[in-house]
């Protein structure tokens, strides 16, 4: 199957010849001029919520899928029926819309999730004429200082640096992969100590993991890997430029054990 790169207003899919995919669903900002009049939330708000910088760090791989709208428009990392924030529950308390969404609106939002899921399995399928399996990098971010600008940084005992999702997967049969990418980030020299990486202690994976395992089984392995925020002030977006760079160094490092353990699995 030849494929191209997929590149709309609202996401960008870019095949490569690797068996390693990375992604950046929750990076994107922007929202629909027919959605701004209706929020109740400020900008800086919603991308208190998002996952800036992710896509910096898709270019470890030549496979890539970026989100550039924000998960407060559609968030292609929950289900069908949770992808719309309608409620605060559905988004850590937060009020999001000045009224009730317009149905309309929603179904045009909806029709983009449909279409983005569609594109990812066209490029995935290809894929795997190529590849026996993939890995996928599902990159997150989270945030750690929910009191404040000035508050308490939560309790790093509960919010590792690094938590690696791994539900929903076949954790026996990728045991290899899951290990050398543990291994390899929790050993890499970060600005002269290590990371903290853990395994399922913040996040197990979101839907786009559960999907992607559900669709293809054992032939891809998704890890949902979510950075906390320590290398950004999470209440204004600004980042130290130097650890964003440095973190991409760390998963470009882990790229080749990862695919050597990606071998011995396949």
């Amino acid at each position: 199957m030849t494929q191209t790169k997929t590149d709309t207003a609202y996401y960008t899919i870019t095949p490569g010849e690797s068996p390693l995919v990375a992604t950046a669903i929750h990076n994107g900002h922007e929202v629909r001029p027919n959605l701004k009049g209706l929020y109740n939330l400020t900008a800086e708000e919603r991308l208190r919520e998002e996952d800036p910088f992710t896509a910096d760090w898709v270019a470890v791989t030549d496979n890539q899928i970026v989100g550039h709208y924000s998960r407060f428009e559609l968030d292609l990392n929950r289900s069908p029926e949770k992808a719309i924030y309608r409620k605060p529950e559905d988004a850590w308390g937060l009020q999001v819309w000045k009224d009730e969404l317009p149905e309309e609106l929603a179904q045009e939002s909806m029709k983009r999730y449909d279409q983005f899921y569609k594109e990812v399995k066209r490029m995935l399928t290809g894929l795997l004429e190529k590849h026996d399996c993939l890995v996928i990098y599902d990159l997150h971010t989270y945030n750690h200082r929910r009191e404040g600008q000035s508050g308490p940084a939560a309790n790093p005992d509960e919010n590792p640096e690094v938590n690696i999702g791994t539900g929903n997967m076949n954790r026996e049969k990728w045991a290899p992969v899951v290990d050398a990418f543990i291994n390899s980030l929790s050993s890499y020299n970060y600005q002269g100590r290590q990371l903290d990486v853990r395994e399922n202690v913040k996040f197990k994976g979101g839907h786009f993991m559960r999907w992607i395992h559900d669709t293809f089984g054992d032939s891809v392995c998704v890890m949902s890997i979510e950075f906390k925020k320590f290398f950004m002030d999470e209440w204004t977006g600004e980042p130290d430029q130097a650890q964003v760079q440095e973190i991409r160094q760390a998963l470009q490092q882990s790229t080749h054990p990862v695919l050597k353990a990606l071998e011995q699995v396949c």
